[in-house]
Formats: structure tokens, sequence, C-alpha cells
């Protein structure tokens, strides 16, 4: 497997979570790409065995893929941009035969990720960090409108980093939607105990208490949407085993100011007619 950086060996946490929870006879998400990929990278991926924490990892997941669902629906040959992809498979479970997609990430992780997938006439891989300008030249060829999806991502990152990206996709993709996590002072207090991230070397760095503080950032930028781990859309519930959606209840409750700490955003920027 190739050398990859701190953050970047983070990526590891949601594909084994994906193929845990595919191995499962009712498992939440299926993904039989993050299989293949587990059982080939020369990894230890024992050392996630247990841990809780990935299955908050798939309900992310769920949340993201719920909103790039709903992107689709309404802009079914927009474009959508995985930041800090990964070794994710998005695309593979949401394509929907006219999407235009940008696989975004840095070289290392780019030169890992092309031993399983390969670009095609709708898809795109870029390799380059979300902060560097010239990523969005490709993406502005592509047909709008925009939703960027940085999932697990910008938390890795410091304050004036994220403001930077977002500085960046506010005044290269006007009308652009972007998907993101916060994670409040309680979390990042708490991730030196995190039974998967505390045994790691990368740390969350970008404090956010209220995801609508960024709409203080620019006056073009709108918080849409806003939901716990706990706090899935109806239909995504639904699906869910019965024993998981009453241990969400359960949480919600007894574990409120655990998933307070780490919210799933969805925001809008400027005005462009395509909501």
């Amino acid at each position: 497997m190739p050398e990859l950086g701190e953050i970047q060996e983070t990526l590891l946490i949601p594909l084994y979570a994906r193929a845990v929870e595919t191995r499962k006879r009712h498992g939440i998400l299926q993904d039989p790409r993050a299989v293949e990929m587990v059982e080939s990278i020369d990894y230890d991926f024992s050392r996630f065995d247990g841990a809780k924490s990935l299955i908050g990892a798939n309900l992310r997941t769920l949340q993201f893929d719920s909103w790039v669902r709903d992107f689709l629906r309404r802009h079914p040959s927009g474009t959508v941009v995985e930041i800090g992809t990964g070794l994710n498979t998005r695309f593979e479970r949401l394509d929907n035969g006219t999407v235009h997609w940008f696989d975004l990430d840095l070289p290392d992780v780019i030169a890992l990720r092309r031993r399983f997938f390969e670009d095609t006439d709708r898809r795109h891989t870029l390799a380059a960090s979300v902060t560097d300008p010239a990523w969005t030249e490709a993406v502005r060829a592509s047909p709008g409108p925009y939703l960027l999806v940085a999932e697990a991502v910008l938390i890795y990152l410091d304050d004036r980093q994220v403001r930077s990206v977002v500085d960046l996709v506010a005044e290269s993709l006007p009308g652009a939607h972007l998907a993101l996590e916060t994670a409040n002072d309680h979390a990042i207090a708490r991730q030196d105990s995190h039974d998967v991230l505390g045994a790691m070397a990368a740390r969350m760095k970008w404090r956010c208490d209220d995801p609508r503080q960024l709409e203080t950032w620019r006056p073009d930028l709108r918080l849409t949407d806003s939901r716990t781990f706990a706090d899935l859309p109806a239909a995504e519930r639904r699906a869910l085993p019965l024993s998981m959606r009453l241990l969400l209840r359960a949480m919600a409750v007894l574990r409120r100011r655990d998933l307070e700490s780490y919210r799933l955003n969805l925001f809008r920027f400027g005005e462009s007619g395509t909501a």
C-alpha cells in the first residue's frame, strides 16, 4: 500500500466500516467494493474491530448519501464533487447514468485510489489539495448545479484553511451546495479517547460550536439542513433494522450531548435559482 499521510490514513476507517456492515446479514448499507478493497489492501484493519464508532461512520455516510440522492433527483445531470474522496464508493452506489462526478484528494490517496477506480467520460479524478484553487477549473467546466461533499475532511483542517475553502467555493462555484461536518469543543476534547481516532496520529482541528456560525463568514452562505447521527431523514430511518432504530432513539435521549457535538450540515452559496 502506498504511504499515506496522517490525515489521509483516516480514509481507511469509513472504508472498513462499510466493509464490516456489508458482511452483516442485515447491514444498514451494502458496499461490496469496500469488501474487495479491504481484502486487497495490506493494512491491519483488525485495529478497528469492535469499535462502536464504525456504526457512526456508516450513519454519517447514509446522511451524505441522502443529500446526494436529493440533489440528483432535482438535478440529474448536475455535478458532484467528492472532496477528500479517499476510497469512497458513493458514485458506485448513487450513479444515475447522467451525473457528472469528480473525486478530489491528495496525490498519495489518488495513487492508492487508481488501483481500484478508473476515470470515465462522466467521472474524473483530481489529485490536489482542497485548498488549491486549481481544482475548481475542471469543475467549472462541468455542467451545474454543483454539490460538494466533504465527508470527514474539513474537520482535520484549521479554521483559517476551512474559511479559505469556503471562500474558494463561493467565488468559483456560486450557487453551489456544500455538505460537511462540524465538531464542537466537546467532540474535540474527547478525540484522544475515541475508540478509533484515539489510536491514530490525525486529530480534528476545526472547532465549530454552532454550524450557523458559518453564515457570519459570508453574506451569501446559508445553512439549509443540520442533523446528528440519530436524525436521519424518514426514508433512511425506516430502512434501518429495528434494533438500530431503537438504539438511535435511546442515544437521542441518553447521549444527546455527544450526538450534538458532531453535526452533519448542508450549506448553500448564493442565489442562482438552483434550489
